[in-house]
């Protein structure tokens, strides 16, 4: 199937490994030009070689930390014309009201929450004025689905639902496509160490953390490329429809009885 997005400049941030990476590689495949960002100039440069391996596309990568204004700066200067922009970048730790403190609230938020705000606040008056372009927002079902044990990452990312429906709801009138997608927990490092932590909270054995992924939907993890797949078609003109809205992914677990 032709997605007809060859020749595109999709910008994807917290793209060195992960759903980031698969994103970008994902829209290599189809022949776009992925333009990668990551804290780390090695991350970037092993994701670059992983690109280029995999779909025969020179990605361009820019080091940068979206969690601060000249970050965020410093990447809309290199990154050029952009005609996506995936929203990806964001590492909210697990943990309980009490488990989180104010310092490492307000530092995640800075990145997941706010780094997400400040690019669209960036990118999308580029795109209203050509009168063209996607904003994809990679959030999670926390935020449709709250958890007390990641009461962060459940509050910030609710608070980027509502942002994605709210401008996706009126962008279309200037030819801008904005939309966001909830994964449920995806196989990564960072996830790993999350149910780790949970285990050992659970069951005093962190080696015991696969068992936490038995009663999800088909007993597994989401794969990173599952939630690639889906961004790139949504992003694509064959979903030109779509915006204001978000695509939960968690195989009906949100909806299903317990077991």
């Amino acid at each position: 199937m032709d997605l007809k997005l060859q020749g595109s400049r999709v910008l994807v941030t917290g793209s060195s490994k992960g759903i980031g990476l698969a994103i970008a590689v994902a829209f290599a495949g189809e022949g776009a030009v992925p333009v990668i960002v990551s804290r780390s100039t090695d991350a970037l440069e092993s994701a670059l070689a992983s690109i280029k391996k995999e779909t025969g596309i020179a990605a361009q990568a820019v080091t940068a930390d979206l969690g601060h204004a000249e970050g965020i700066k410093t990447l809309m200067s290199k990154a050029g014309e952009i005609d996506i922009l995936v929203n990806n970048a964001g590492a909210i730790p697990g943990g309980s009201l009490a488990d989180v403190d104010d310092a490492r609230w307000r530092q995640a938020w800075e990145l997941k929450l706010f780094g997400y705000i400040n690019l669209v606040r960036e990118v999308l008056p580029q795109m209203e004025k050509r009168g063209s372009g996607v904003i994809a927002n990679i959030i999670g079902m926390a935020g449709a689905a709250p958890r007390s044990e990641y009461v962060c990452g459940s509050t910030a990312n609710a608070a980027l639902m509502a942002f994605t429906q709210a401008v996706g709801a009126t962008s279309p009138r200037r030819g801008v496509r904005v939309f966001g997608i909830n994964p449920s927990p995806t196989r990564s490092d960072r996830m790993e160490g999350m149910l780790r932590a949970q285990a050992t909270k659970k069951f005093n054995d962190e080696n015991r953390w696969m068992e936490l992924t038995a009663g999800l939907p088909f007993g597994r993890l989401t794969e990173p490329k599952e939630i690639a797949d889906l961004t790139v078609f949504s992003c694509s003109p064959l979903s030109a429809y779509l915006s204001g809205t978000v695509i939960n992914v968690d195989g009906g677990q949100m909806y299903a009885s317990p077991q």
